[in-house]
């Protein structure tokens, strides 16, 4: 009998074991998580401190915890989609104030249909009681960081019609509060508007808008939005070929020293461009070069390739040759090849391939809004053609001379051969009657002013670096001086030091 039951009890012991083992087996796939629910609940937590660090931001008047936020925005904006977009909204606009349902409504119809977890977690969350909800972080701050959210999301999904909706309610918000913790915020929203109406074609139409904000961000000291909007402002000007009153905009106003460097580097190719089509190229060629150096190094790879291509136009009509390594960088190698062919054209001089490059590469040029600006340099290809003649011809006749510059008569290349000879680019002489140039002995380079020239062009660049490192330098505030003591001071406190620690040694010598 006991044989028995110790058999049972062993026979049960096994059955409990193996319902063990099969409940751990089956365990896993129960608790087991989608990562994609996982992500989405991780994004939760990392936005419930964003909206902290904003609501820290307005109590304790620090900036720095809403520049946080804004530096985050490229991360969160990758990780946007309508069942998070579900979840903050239920979080925020809880119903604890009258407007939370018409925002939350308002919000909610610019984002897709939900999935059904979506719905259920946003049901979930407006039936849950007072007590259990979350907390209320219902503050303008907020209420305009979510709004710029949803703006950031219709914008990637190419819905701009639907953005331009929502930009022009949140710009009105932002008019009606007036906030000046709502700084960042506002100028990454002006970005937004000014996008999303351009993307519309419809930029003209808040002109106006940009302008009266302008005119508020300068007289409240608001940097970030004066910076962003002064932008924007050369931006609509240049979208619609108005470069005198671009260039009158840029004159007139203080571009802010503290900006970003994104920030300035936008504004130093805007002004480049301004003074490359008002034939200012020396000063265009610094300002594009200032702008490539504030530019983003591993990122920005459109920004950096429009202003390159606008740094090669520049060079040729300044009679430079770009150097072959600008066009040799992975990043922007395919979107040069164009200008690549056109720098060939013109070292060599041949009219006919210049010629044969802007027809072949004429829509590139007019979609890269350059085409006016190659057009000039068609004078230099000439200038380079009549160089090389009077470096391989001691004498040549004006209609020779014609048919290798491929113009139409003698009279033509005579009147270029005058200009080179007058603006110094070849030393000859026209023989008017006979019809023939003879050039003169070529002098040694190093008794000409070139050498002068390009030093000057290095001590220039180089002085150019060393302002800039200088103005970037920071230095500490004249109160911080006040504090320091004087050689005198410290002389009478080490003084006092070496007397008190006297007078210690001999109380010791007294009181053995």
């Amino acid at each position: 009998m006991v044989k028995g039951k110790r058999a049972s009890k062993t026979s049960t012991k096994d059955v409990e074991m193996k319902e063990v083992e099969k409940k751990e087996e089956e365990k896993p796939e129960k608790d087991e998580i989608d990562p994609k629910e996982k992500a989405d609940k991780a994004f939760i937590e990392d936005f419930k401190e964003q909206l902290r660090l904003l609501d820290r931001s307005v109590t304790m008047k620090e900036p720095r915890h809403a520049m946080r936020v804004m530096r985050s925005i490229p991360a969160t904006r990758r990780r946007l989609n309508p069942e998070i977009f579900h979840q903050i909204i239920s979080l925020v606009y809880n119903g604890r104030e009258a407007t939370d349902n018409a925002n939350k409504e308002m919000l909610l119809s610019f984002i897709d249909e939900p999935m059904e977890t979506a719905t259920k977690q946003s049901a979930d969350a407006a039936s849950a009681p007072p007590s259990r909800q979350a907390k209320s972080f219902r503050i303008p701050e907020t209420d305009i960081y979510i709004h710029l959210l949803v703006l950031i999301y219709v914008v990637d999904k190419n819905s701009y019609d639907e953005a331009v909706k929502l930009s022009t309610a949140i710009v009105t918000k932002l008019v009606s509060q007036n906030r000046r913790s709502l700084d960042s915020l506002a100028a990454k929203c002006y970005f937004y508007y000014s996008r999303a109406y351009e993307m519309t074609n419809r930029l003209e139409d808040i002109r106006g808008v940009l302008h009266s904000r302008l005119r508020t961000a300068t007289l409240n000291h608001d940097q970030e939005s004066q910076s962003v909007l002064l932008n924007l402002l050369l931006r609509n000007y240049l979208h619609y070929n108005l470069y005198d009153q671009a260039e009158k905009l840029a004159s007139k106003s203080t571009f802010p020293e503290t900006s970003s460097n994104n920030e300035w580097a936008r504004f130093l190719y805007y002004t480049g461009r301004i003074k490359a089509i008002q034939l200012e190229y020396s000063e265009a060629h610094q300002t594009l070069l200032s702008a490539l150096r504030k530019a983003p190094q591993a990122t920005a790879v459109g920004f950096k390739q429009t202003v390159t291509k606008l740094l090669v136009t520049v060079e040729l009509l300044l009679g430079e040759i770009p150097e072959r390594a600008q066009f040799k960088k992975e990043s922007i190698r395919g979107a040069l090849i164009p200008y690549f062919e056109l720098t060939q054209a013109v070292r060599t001089g041949d009219l006919k391939l210049f010629n044969e490059n802007l027809e072949k590469h004429g829509d590139v040029f007019r979609a890269d809004r350059m085409y006016t600006l190659i057009l000039r340099v068609r004078h230099n290809v000439i200038k380079t053609g009549v160089r090389q003649i009077s470096v391989g011809y001691s004498r040549i006749f004006l209609t020779d001379a014609a048919k290798k510059l491929q113009l139409d008569s003698a009279e033509e290349a005579e009147f270029i051969i005058a200009k080179a000879i007058k603006d110094g680019v070849i030393e000859a002489e026209i023989n008017h009657e006979e019809g023939y140039v003879r050039t003169r002995d070529t002098t040694d380079v190093y008794g000409t002013r070139e050498p002068q020239k390009a030093f000057h062009n290095r001590i220039e660049f180089c002085l150019d670096i060393y302002r800039n490192s200088v103005m970037a330098m920071r230095f500490p505030p004249k109160s911080y001086h006040a504090d320091l003591e004087s050689a005198e001071e410290r002389r009478e406190r080490e003084l006092q030091d070496i007397e008190f620690a006297k007078e210690v040694a001999e109380e010791d010598d007294e009181y053995p």
